[in-house]
């Protein structure tokens, strides 16, 4: 992927007030786009129109006026979908045939950081090509078309009804959830409004927590950033089961009636084998940080496995390029390809509780096979200038440690991504195993070469 000057891996994102994150930014953001979807659109068919949604950040409301300008100055018509989860905008892009989608979300960040992402038409992530486009544009003059080919905007009424209808539809109609009571998390975000009705619509008790957003709450002790609360409230409340989404509702973590937590690579495994009892699965893509167990018990099944770099739109690109269905990272972005072109926390939640449906059993049942291998990471510095891949003491003592695992356990070494840090991860079948490990990566002196 080139090296962008605006857009990361999941389009722009910052601090509100911050370089790109204002305004200005937003309405030449909007402008840019705008100019590269009508270039792009088929001649004779009309103007071209996008939709936007946005989470309940406060920041949000000036976000899409600024972008809405800015699109209608490109000739571009907008479709304003309120407050919807960033998977119903690529599902609204899709199903409505526009151009494009645009989210005004931080995802699972604080208040007081929002971003931007696209959705192409295909709802899927926009291809770099006209990613590149629309960068380019950004730094271009800001201009207006004539007055009669302005683009129209308008509310979409009924974006949250026509996406829990679809949210529905990827639950076997001949299963219900009567008898089911599931405490929902909704984060104070963008499925507030959502996230209950589509679990009661098909059947369940519903107690709703992380529903009442202000604006400034959202990801606040609550939601998937926080499962230790929802695991309180199901256990207090007598519930089944719980739900947590992130701020805009791609994220998944899900609580038994005991209190014990599920991450994304349990969660993906529970729907992985549902699926192999209806037909055969071929592979599945997780990421650097996926459970080494998860890994071994794929082979054990005969399911393919591959390893991305972390971030769902590696897994996504893993997935397209293998024609693979299943993936998802250990922090619950799950992709169900056979459902949704995107990771959807909703969607990836009814296909954990159909597997309970049709196979009767509790979640902590279906992860039978599953042997989750502890880990164990510590970060050091990582001073300017340290090439910490070449570094001879450091692949030595890695090399020492894989030794000593075999094929019982996995070492991983990367950089963050976001601060100057150097993260060394063991597993071992044995956690004594894996602390022993890291203890002699930890051990290696990074300023010495």
């Amino acid at each position: 992927m080139t090296q962008r000057k605006y857009f990361g891996t999941d389009g722009v994102r910052g601090e509100v007030g911050g370089a790109t994150i204002n305004a200005e930014f937003a309405l030449k953001l909007g402008y840019a786009a705008g100019r590269v979807f009508a270039k792009n659109h088929q001649s004779g068919r009309g103007r071209p129109a996008l939709v936007i949604g946005k989470d309940t950040r406060i920041s949000g409301y000036m976000l899409e006026s600024a972008l809405e300008a800015g699109l209608s100055a490109a000739g571009v018509d907008v479709l304003l979908a309120g407050v919807v989860p960033t998977p119903a905008v690529a599902y609204l892009t899709r199903a409505l045939r526009l151009a494009a989608g645009i989210v005004i979300s931080a995802s699972h960040n604080p208040f007081q950081d929002n971003g931007i992402k696209f959705f192409s038409a295909q709802g899927m992530k926009l291809p770099d090509d006209i990613e590149a486009d629309i960068e380019k544009a950004i730094d271009g003059p800001l201009d207006c078309v004539g007055s009669a080919a302005l683009g129209r905007a308008r509310r979409l009424e009924d974006s949250t009804g026509r996406y829990i209808e679809f949210c529905k539809s990827t639950f076997p109609n001949e299963l219900d959830l009567s008898g089911l009571s599931i405490v929902v998390d909704g984060a104070n975000g963008a499925a507030y409004h959502i996230v209950p009705h589509v679990f009661r619509e098909l059947g369940a008790e519903v107690h709703a927590i992380g529903c009442q957003p202000d604006g400034f709450n959202i990801n606040d002790g609550v939601g998937a950033m926080h499962p230790e609360h929802l695991a309180e409230e199901v256990k207090a409340r007598g519930a089944d089961l719980g739900i947590a989404l992130d701020g805009d509702a791609d994220r998944l973590q899900m609580v038994d009636d005991k209190g014990r937590i599920y991450n994304g690579d349990e969660l993906l495994y529970v729907i992985v084998r549902d699926r192999m009892t209806q037909q055969p699965v071929e592979g599945v893509v997780g990421t650097l940080m996926t459970n080494f167990g998860f890994e071994r018990q794929m082979k054990a099944l005969g399911v393919g496995f591959e390893r991305a770099k972390v971030g769902d739109r590696y897994v996504l690109e893993g997935l397209q390029s293998r024609g693979w269905l299943y993936g998802g990272e250990s922090s619950g972005h799950l992709l169900c390809m056979d459902r949704h072109t995107t990771g959807d926390g909703i969607i990836a939640a009814l296909q954990v509780l159909t597997a309970m449906a049709r196979s009767g059993k509790r979640l902590d049942e279906l992860l039978e096979g599953l042997k989750m291998y502890p880990q164990k990471m510590v970060n050091v510095p990582l001073l300017p200038g340290i090439d910490w891949e070449h570094h001879a003491g450091l692949q030595e003592a890695r090399r020492k440690v894989e030794q000593q695992l075999g094929d019982r356990g996995r070492v991983l070494i990367r950089a963050s991504g976001t601060e100057p840090k150097l993260r060394l991860m063991v597993e071992a079948e044995d956690r004594a195993l894996a602390e022993d490990g890291v203890q002699q990566l930890v051990a290696v002196d990074l300023a010495k070469t």
